[in-house]
């Protein structure tokens, strides 16, 4: 049986009469609606904790952590150092004004005093022609001093050889300084086109390396014939014309016959040098 308490209490103006076990009741509702709050709120707050969470994992995979740089990273690449010459060459470069242009008589003079090698050194032409492309032949009246070694394809006479002479290409083995062929060998040096052309190697009609008559064009070859073209990239010619033991005659001979050969028109600069020399600058003017 429920009792009743002779208490009374207002609500919205009206009495009411609250039993006993209505207090009791309501306590415990007050209790339950407190904890359910606290616990909506913890929920909330571990919902926010759990998205911040979230987004410091996606900030840090967009943006990740950024490794502190190791010794070796932050070390600096050291430049490569110049080259230094050598005393010898320091002190023959002391002969020459690089300012200046030497005649060719002059030029042949300083060259046996610029001379450093034991061996007979090569006097080298550098010509730096006004385009790419200018080619042409000469024969030399006296020679390179160089034994040329020539090689002879011909198909038709001897197979054998011109396959053997391939193969060897092929592996990187080149012992030639010039190769002759017939027309009909042309095929069989397609194989090995890419050894022979960047060399200056490859049989060309145009420089007479291509003929019926080999053994006659190798004869000339031999005679001190050369074949001359531009850098494929650069309008410079690289040319030997003797050896410093051949004296200023024999040289102002076989330059005068390159320059004609190349032509004064398609001249702009001359360098004459020997092997291990420093370049002397040439006055065009003076070779005739």
């Amino acid at each position: 049986m429920r009792t009743f308490d002779l208490k009374t209490y207002k609500i919205m103006g009206k009495v009411k009469v609250r039993t006993l076990g209505d207090e009791k009741q309501e306590k415990k509702e007050k209790e339950k609606a407190k904890r359910g709050a606290e616990a909506k709120k913890l929920q909330g707050e571990s919902s926010q904790s759990h998205v911040a969470k979230n987004e410091a994992i996606k900030e840090k995979i967009e943006k990740p952590e950024k490794k502190p740089k190791t010794k070796i990273q932050t070390q600096k690449k050291e430049k490569p150092t110049k080259k230094r010459h050598s005393n010898s060459y320091i002190t023959v470069a002391k002969i020459i004004d690089r300012n200046k242009k030497y005649s060719l008589k002059e030029a042949l003079c300083l060259i046996p005093k610029l001379k450093r090698a034991k061996f007979d050194e090569t006097v080298e032409l550098h010509i730096n022609t006004i385009e790419k492309g200018i080619s042409g032949n000469f024969s030399l009246p006296h020679g390179t001093g160089k034994q040329i070694k020539i090689e002879i394809l011909n198909q038709a006479e001897n197979p054998k050889h011109v396959e053997e002479i391939v193969k060897k290409v092929e592996t990187g083995k080149i012992d030639f300084d010039l190769l002759i062929a017939t027309p009909d060998t042309m095929p069989r040096l397609a194989r090995v086109a890419r050894f022979l052309g960047p060399r200056g190697l490859m049989p060309n009609p145009k420089n007479g390396t291509i003929t019926t008559k080999p053994d006659e064009i190798a004869k000339k070859f031999r005679g001190g014939q050369i074949n001359f073209k531009t850098e494929a990239k650069f309008p410079i010619l690289h040319l030997i014309v003797g050896k410093v033991s051949f004296g200023e005659k024999k040289l102002t001979d076989n330059i005068r016959t390159v320059i004609t050969a190349v032509q004064t028109k398609n001249i702009k600069n001359i360098t004459l040098k020997s092997t291990m020399s420093p370049a002397i600058k040439v006055d065009n003017s003076t070779i005739s």
